[in-house]
């Protein structure tokens, strides 16, 4: 698992592919909440820290690509 102190705020979670799947808005016990603005349906969602692989600059890098990736999304 991912050190927790590496995710930051703003950051951009990316999928294995590269491609966009959220922003963080902040880790909330053992999800990282992300922001609504850029969320299809203009809620917030949860992604699973166990989804991320990798910290690599500004960038949260999933261990799937960002279409399973946001398959992995959980509502509040």
């Amino acid at each position: 698992m991912v050190d927790t102190s590496q995710i930051k705020e703003h950051m951009e979670v990316v999928g294995s592919c590269g491609n966009h799947v959220g922003t963080v808005d902040h880790v909330e016990g053992d999800r990282i909440k992300l922001t609504k603005n850029d969320s299809a349906d203009g809620k917030h969602h949860y992604l699973p820290l166990s989804a991320i692989a990798s910290v690599e600059g500004n960038k949260a890098k999933t261990s799937m690509n960002h279409m399973d990736a946001m398959k992995q999304f959980q509502d509040a």
